[in-house]
């Protein structure tokens, strides 16, 4: 049976993990009214992404005899002014993600409950590609400025990104 503080904790970011995943899917909208496809394509995956987070840790919480807890998700976003600032507010939803599984790892520490910390393992190493592959996009759209050219160069790459099952 886990801890009823870590419960909680896990349960609280599930429920961050399906907002990150709307939020994303409402990024992807964004994009796709803009006749971006491959940026709409590349928030669309990342969605599938913070879906498929939250469901590892909701089986989790299962296998741990833990009931989970399922939040009210606000609208997200959908009205912004270029890319720069969607990924630029999609990196400040993967910095507060990094922040609050630190925070529920050192929840399993002070517990010492080392199945959850073994669990979170695979998280803390996902947040630094997460970061990563933003912090990425953000120095290209930086270094495009106003090119169309170079946005629709990066639009065809953004595209090709594949679910990870496809990759």
């Amino acid at each position: 049976m886990i801890h009823e503080e870590l419960e909680a904790a896990i349960n609280e970011q599930i429920n961050q993990e399906l907002t990150a995943s709307y939020n994303y899917l409402g990024m992807s909208t964004y994009f796709d009214v803009e006749n971006l496809d491959g940026f709409a394509n590349w928030m669309m995956m990342q969605s599938d992404e913070e879906k498929v987070h939250a469901m590892r840790l909701l089986q989790y919480l299962q296998d741990r005899g833990g009931k989970v807890v399922l939040n009210t998700i606000p609208s997200p976003e959908t009205g912004y002014s270029n890319p720069l600032q969607v990924f630029k507010k999609a990196l400040d939803t993967e910095i507060e993600n990094t922040r609050s599984i630190n925070k529920l790892y050192e929840l399993a520490l002070k517990l010492n409950d080392h199945a959850t910390k073994s669990h979170l393992q695979w998280f803390l190493d996902e947040q630094v590609e997460e970061e990563k592959s933003i912090e990425d996009i953000i120095a290209l759209l930086d270094r495009i400025g106003d090119d169309s050219a170079g946005l629709l160069y990066l639009n065809d790459k953004l595209g090709s990104r594949k679910a990870e099952a496809e990759a």
